[in-house]
């Protein structure tokens, strides 16, 4: 298997949507799963398998496509119609490409685990996200 395939423009958050706003650190797409620096205060992409403990836990997933220094909103909970196709009752997880999330059988040797929610459908992921700070 491989990472989601995310439609930024089909992101779309549920009635019981729990979300941030703040800074984009760099270029988002919505639909990817992003972490608040704490050096910066700004939003970043999450990777699995990155050297920084900060960016391997995801703070949740990018509602809007933000660039450089622009505004951006993210889902931090809830129900979120993500615009990709997923195997219902499945659990997802952060992948090792930055901003990306994939099946558990797409998380590799040494990567740290961060589980970022269950499909309740083939569209729809009820995002609550577990870390473990733990290398697979």
């Amino acid at each position: 298997m491989a990472d989601l395939t995310v439609t930024a423009a089909s992101c779309v958050p549920g009635s019981n949507s729990r979300q941030a706003v703040g800074i984009a650190g760099e270029t988002i797409a919505a639909g990817k799963p992003v972490y608040l620096s704490s050096t910066t205060n700004l939003w970043m992409l999450a990777d699995s398998n990155s050297a920084t403990a900060e960016a391997r836990t995801p703070g949740g997933i990018a509602l809007t496509g933000s660039s450089l220094n622009q505004p951006i909103v993210v889902h931090t909970k809830g129900l979120l119609t993500l615009g990709a196709t997923m195997t219902a009752n499945t659990p997802y997880f952060l992948s090792d490409t930055p901003g990306g999330i994939c099946p558990i059988a797409d998380v590799g040797s040494g990567e740290y685990l961060a589980q970022i929610g269950l499909s309740t459908s083939t569209t729809v992921l009820d995002v609550l996200i577990h870390t473990t700070g733990v290398a697979n």
